[in-house]
């Protein structure tokens, strides 16, 4: 996998999931007990911390923003299981989520690497020392 491939799964990934959330609980199946403004306070914010790192390629923010996926994951899986109403919505919530993850991990790796910025080298260094 090339740095570019993973940059753009990680970004077709995040602002897909991003979009895919906004479709979703406010086109698609808006809830009927909770508004549209609650869950979007609820979903969407955690996206929208790392925005700034995502669009510059930082590739810290790649890699400590796949815990931010956690919830995603979990509604994702959770739906699977319980609802099979909902269960084509949580199926491409989990893509996009698994796309992100899987962008965000090979680019941190690899455009870490490309900037000389390894764990294992800060390792060495502290040894020599």
């Amino acid at each position: 996998m090339t740095t570019q491939l993973a940059r753009a799964l990680a970004l077709i990934g995040y602002f897909g999931l991003m979009l895919w959330v906004v479709l979703w609980h406010g086109v698609i199946s808006p809830s009927p007990h909770l508004s549209l403004t609650f869950m979007l306070i609820i979903w969407l914010p955690w996206l929208l911390i790392p925005i700034k790192g995502m669009l510059q390629g930082n590739p810290y923010t790649h890699a400590w923003s796949v815990y931010l996926l956690l919830p995603y994951f979990l509604h994702s899986g959770v739906l699977l299981w319980a609802d099979e109403g909902e269960r084509w919505l949580a199926i491409v919530e989990l893509l996009l989520a698994g796309t992100m993850f899987i962008g965000n991990m090979y680019y941190a790796k690899l455009r870490g690497r490309e900037l000389g910025l390894s764990i294992r080298r800060k390792k060495a260094e502290k040894s020599e020392s």
